[in-house]
């Protein structure tokens, strides 16, 4: 194991509130030290995959070129910290095993983060750091959501039976498992879908904010329960860049005051619209393509000439009843003899039923043409189940998805959620989601996107919007500038993480095509605040982007918060840095851990327990739990007096 130059001897020895641990192999890894680093002022180790020899080749080499380009930027973090920062430690190990937690801290450290990209090699960590520090406090990056619940559960057992006096209210929050594909997607489909919310859901609980464009001249700005920001002032241009942390003035404006939203007319805004009990989760639909469907089956020529031969032995089988003057079933059972040809003729019989017969016997022979093409229709209609499906001639006004991996796979399910055609677009076909389009149907071209005739297979040229969130920023990039070839005004929205990047970007896209919509979104960016909370014992609802900057959600107690304890909901309010959304008033002793199923005694328009029609003059008390929206800054800053405020809750 390699251990890298970490700060002076000077801010190494000081007197730090924590120690956090953050193992990981991407650029989330680099999020959430940077998060912790910067924010919440407290020490952090960086434990990152060690590098082999120049020249590596074969299978692995993307995942090394990841891990190597992951290091490069640690390291310049570490070099430019001054010696007013905590103390950043970076460590390399080939495996992440006990011997490398052991070495980076894990048995005194206070949280640790398992963020790599596989799932089994958090799940490994997270068994061994709970035998070294019973009381650590976890946070397991996982995609699959039932595992990781069943995973959660197994650790706070554990660290239940390692520590029997263990507090109810920390072992709550002693193992927490998140995924940053699952904060992300809302995000990433509401900038390819026009008119889509910023949903926020956690805790039995919904916040749903939308845009707002600016008002027309004699019109009513529309605030919803309140304004949660201010876009930047190119925002509602159609080929306006984008702001973020670095944009300064010009840039969006979170949890403005009422003076500030009043005075910065012509921009468009980010409204609170819903605060409210989410409901039962829905079962599971059940998703289409498992069965197959006459429909699917048959083709529609085929089914109609099914169903004229139907209608021909109905109509044989009533002529036969009427010339004959049979019972009805014995007519049609003759009628039927008559067409497999079994039976004598009808010789002696009179001149209608002698017609009949004959025309029984053709009937007959075109039978055997339609059955046999019935039958080789079903064996090519089950051989084919499994195919990936073509995206039809006709389609328009779809999203081109590019990218099927972790993000995509939930990207993908959330816009079928919605109702939104897609047209998938994947290079490798054995994807992450290659199972979910064929269960849902979806349109796939499978082939390199940077290669020619790919998007056009995709309908690019008749599409709404592309939608590129494959890992790699270059590939999201030529994927947009080649898509921008063939459609000048196609809205394109990338997965990119870094924010000068994104910049260069929108200035070269905006030049090119001034009339274009283009938008970005940083996976990371959107899940560091909620594994940094989760890190600090907090519970983080969500985060909703607003441009290139989040917001982040999150509830806590008011006891041991200075700045909330004893004050009105309008002394609470800090422009920039939180606001109070809604409050809890129950009882500790009768409160539950799913916020919105907390008991009321409100009345029936507080049914789910929270109170958010606040009077500006309702005073928090200790016992009241709150429901904020927070700037990352706002919420490093209350989460940090809570800490100074009370040394003794650092630790789990």
């Amino acid at each position: 194991m390699r251990r890298l130059p970490s700060l002076p001897d000077q801010a190494r020895h000081r007197a730090l509130p924590s120690h956090m641990v953050v193992a990981g192999d991407d650029a989330l890894a680099e999020r959430l030290a940077a998060e912790l680093r910067e924010l919440y002022r407290v020490r952090v180790t960086v434990v990152v995959p060690s590098l082999p020899g120049t020249g590596t080749t074969g299978p692995g080499a993307e995942r090394w070129a990841g891990a190597a380009a992951l290091l490069a930027r640690l390291q310049a973090a570490v070099i430019r910290a001054s010696s007013t920062d905590p103390e950043v430690r970076v460590l390399q190990a080939p495996v992440l095993d006990e011997r490398s937690l052991t070495e980076a801290g894990v048995a005194q450290a206070d949280a640790l983060a398992l963020v790599h990209e596989d799932d089994e090699t958090n799940i490994r960590a997270a068994l061994a750091a709970r035998r070294l520090n019973p009381r650590l406090r976890l946070v397991i990056r996982l995609y699959d959501r039932k595992l990781g619940q069943h995973l959660a559960d197994l650790l706070d057992q554990a660290a239940a039976v390692a520590s029997p006096g263990l507090d109810p209210a920390t072992l709550d929050t002693s193992t927490t498992v998140l995924s940053d594909a699952d904060t992300a997607a809302p995000a990433l489909v509401a900038t390819a879908v026009a008119g889509s919310s910023k949903i926020v859901q956690a805790d039995g609980l919904l916040l749903r904010a939308a845009e707002r464009t600016p008002p027309q001249a004699g019109e009513a700005a529309d605030t919803g329960l309140c304004t949660l920001a201010l876009l930047s002032a190119t925002a509602n241009d159609p080929a306006g860049t984008e702001g973020s942390d670095a944009s300064g003035h010009d840039g969006p404006v979170l949890l403005p005051d009422d003076d500030t939203v009043a005075a910065a007319s012509g921009r468009g805004t980010v409204v609170l619209e819903t605060v409210m009990h989410a409901g039962p989760d829905r079962p599971p639909r059940r998703l289409a393509g498992r069965g197959l469907p006459i429909g699917a089956l048959f083709s529609r020529r085929l089914r109609w000439s099914l169903g004229g031969l139907v209608m021909s032995v109905l109509g044989l089988a009533v002529a036969s009843w009427l010339t004959t003057g049979d019972h009805p079933l014995h007519a049609a059972y003759l009628t039927l003899l008559d067409i497999f040809a079994i039976g004598d003729p009808a010789t002696g019989d009179p001149v209608p039923r002698q017609v009949l017969q004959l025309l029984s016997g053709l009937t007959g022979l075109l039978v055997l043409p339609v059955l046999l093409a019935a039958v080789l229709e079903g064996l090519v209609t089950f051989r084919n189940a499994s195919a990936l499906r073509r995206p039809p001639r006709g389609l328009s006004g779809h999203i081109v998805l590019l990218g099927l991996g972790k993000v995509g796979t939930r990207v993908l399910a959330r816009l079928h959620e919605l109702g939104v055609p897609v047209v998938c677009v994947e290079e490798d076909p054995e994807a992450r989601g290659i199972p979910l389009v064929r269960r849902l149907h979806v349109p796939t071209v499978v082939g390199d996107v940077t290669q020619e005739g790919v998007l056009e297979a995709a309908r690019i040229h008749r599409a709404h919007a592309l939608l590129a969130v494959t890992s790699s920023e270059t590939t999201n990039l030529e994927a947009a500038l080649y898509a921008r070839s063939v459609a000048p005004d196609l809205r394109v929205s990338l997965r990119l993480y870094d924010d000068d990047f994104a910049t260069a970007v929108y200035r070269t896209l905006r030049a090119a095509h001034p009339n274009a919509l283009t938008r970005s979104r940083s996976v990371s960016t959107l899940a560091a605040p909620a594994f940094a909370g989760a890190m600090m014992g907090r519970r983080v609802l969500g985060a909703i982007p607003v441009e290139r900057r989040v917001l982040v959600f999150a509830a806590l107690d008011v006891a041991g918060h200075p700045q909330l304890e004893g004050r009105t909901v309008a002394e609470v309010f800090r422009p920039g840095a939180w606001r109070v959304l809604a409050v809890d008033s129950t009882a500790p002793g009768e409160r539950l851990p799913d916020l919105a199923m907390t008991p009321s005694h409100e009345g029936p328009e507080h049914s789910s327990g929270l109170l958010w029609d606040l009077h500006p003059g309702y005073v928090l008390h200790p016992q009241d739990r709150v429901v904020l929206a927070a700037t990352r800054q706002g919420l490093a800053e209350l989460l940090g007096a809570h800490l100074h405020s009370n040394p003794g809750t650092t630790g789990p």
